[in-house]
């Protein structure tokens, strides 16, 4: 077994309480604490869990009436990697103030960017895509759930079909807010995304010149995200059963028949025990998989936090021991067991 590696999670939201639990059974790596920035009942829940939680030096005052056990400041030089879960924008500035002067590798998330003067690295990972490129980087952005979602179908396709693919376009409907984002209330109206980013990310793994459309909306609902996507071949395209069978060896991509909505999976993954009430993974519903002259038309949804903490765990794998896809892949798959769960999710809503 390799030695283990410590590592600090920077922020207890809704991807650093779903990490820490799965690093729990990792025999490999040790959580030595989570980052907290302010004082609220999540302080509570991640020391009951057995968490070390540190806090900034000049908040200390501010979580005097908490079981503290230092400074941020203080643990980074007993970790070996940082998982940056800090809200959006907050990962270049913990790059710039604390990691970079420490020399520590570090892992950003979905809100983050790789482009611009606030970039936090050069690579959007994907483990789909590009996992050998992350084996020795220092700072490495984990794309966001859509981004992910999309990889995990794009990828497959540009492997089976090449240059028979003529362009992609896809409608996200997006989630308002995560199921634990209680204090964000859901309002009643769609709203438009001007130019959303999701598109460029994509293209950073996928290729800049891929013909890739995207637009987004967003929907007052916690369930998931949505993906209505076309795609365009040179000629007649495929059968929808050919381009299920493409995803039938996938990891992290379920193919479902009779999942009326979003909630229904939710449901089912609270039925089955599943942690969070995550999947982890891309749902392809197939009883809406079309073929029409040239277009095949597919729609996905997308767990939204859940899929990138398998993504997380794979891109630790690459940064902190240097392994080989394979590699990382089984021991990923040891602690996630994706495959039972997909496995589980197709034969409930299998075709009936």
């Amino acid at each position: 077994m390799a030695s283990v590696k410590k590592v600090f999670v920077n922020g207890y939201g809704s991807i650093g309480s779903r990490i820490t639990a799965f690093l729990k059974d990792d025999p490999e790596i040790t959580v030595v604490g989570v980052g907290k920035y302010s004082p609220d009942e999540k302080v509570e829940t991640a020391i009951s869990r057995g968490l070390n939680v540190y806090v900034p030096e000049k908040k200390l005052g501010e979580f005097s009436n908490y079981k503290i056990s230092g400074t941020i400041e203080s643990v980074l030089d007993e970790c070996d990697l940082v998982v940056d879960a800090a809200p959006g924008g907050h990962g270049y500035k913990n790059k710039k103030n604390l990691y970079e002067p420490k020399n520590l590798p570090a892992i950003y998330q979905g809100g983050e960017s790789t482009m611009g003067s606030e970039a936090v690295s050069d690579l959007l990972f994907n483990s789909r895509a590009n996992y050998g490129l992350a084996i020795g980087k220092k700072h490495v952005m984990q794309g966001s759930c859509n981004v992910t979602g999309m990889g995990r179908i794009l990828e497959p396709l540009r492997d089976k079909f090449g240059d028979r693919l003529v362009r992609f376009d896809v409608t996200l409907v997006r989630r308002w807010a995560d199921i634990e984002q209680t204090e964000k209330k859901l309002t009643d109206t769609i709203e438009m995304t001007e130019s959303p980013h999701h598109g460029d990310d994509v293209k950073l793994y996928f290729g800049k010149d891929a013909p890739l459309y995207v637009r987004a909306i967003k929907v007052p609902t916690r369930q998931m995200h949505l993906h209505i996507m076309d795609i365009r071949f040179k000629d007649v395209a495929p059968k929808p059963s050919e381009i299920h069978d493409i995803y039938r060896d996938e990891f992290g991509v379920a193919t479902l028949w009779t999942a009326k909505s979003t909630k229904a999976i939710r449901d089912c993954a609270q039925n089955m025990g599943f942690n969070f009430v995550d999947t982890n993974m891309i749902h392809i519903h197939a009883n809406m998989t079309t073929s029409i002259g040239d277009t095949v038309q597919m729609m996905y949804s997308d767990d939204q936090t859940g899929i990138v903490i398998p993504e997380n765990h794979m891109l630790m794998q690459a940064m902190l021991f240097g392994r080989s896809y394979e590699e990382a892949f089984a021991h990923t798959e040891s602690i996630f067991h994706m495959n039972e769960k997909k496995q589980k999710l197709e034969e409930f809503f299998a075709k009936k």
